[in-house]
């Protein structure tokens, strides 16, 4: 594994289940025990609940779909430079949620919104693993 130069991300407590999974190549979204509804980004509280701290974490199907997204030619900094052009997306996945991501394993012009994907995983370090998504099939 190479020295990875780009911006990693910050862990906090109420991630900590999240990106457990990560590294363990599973994707896990947090759900209100209340009513049973996933939200996404991974927090202490449900956004539905009036700020319950009654959640669990739930194994995800992996797959969505594309609700946009768009290719960027030119990195934010020189740690991602030769890494153009890629694909910046919000995903949907099929439990409601939406997340930022990356799509990888085809050409940026081929990404359509509706387009079905799955998620990979890329273990950036040791700690890190960020998921990522592909197209079905």
């Amino acid at each position: 594994m190479s020295e990875y130069k780009k911006p990693l991300p910050e862990f906090r407590p109420e991630t900590k289940p999240y990106w457990e999974a990560t590294k363990n190549h599973e994707l896990k979204l947090p759900r209100s025990k209340t009513n049973n509804k996933f939200f996404f980004y991974p927090r202490a509280v449900s956004p539905y609940d009036d700020m319950s701290q009654d959640i669990e974490w739930v194994n995800a199907s992996g797959r969505g779909k594309v609700w946009t997204y768009s290719i960027h030619n030119m990195g934010p900094t020189k740690a991602y430079k030769g890494d153009p052009p890629y694909v910046v997306a919000l995903v949907e996945l099929d439990e409601g949620v939406k997340m930022m991501t990356n799509i990888v394993d085809c050409d940026p012009q081929d990404v359509k919104i509706g387009m079905e994907v799955e998620v990979v995983f890329d273990d950036i370090t040791e700690d890190v693993t960020l998921p990522k998504f592909k197209p079905v099939g």
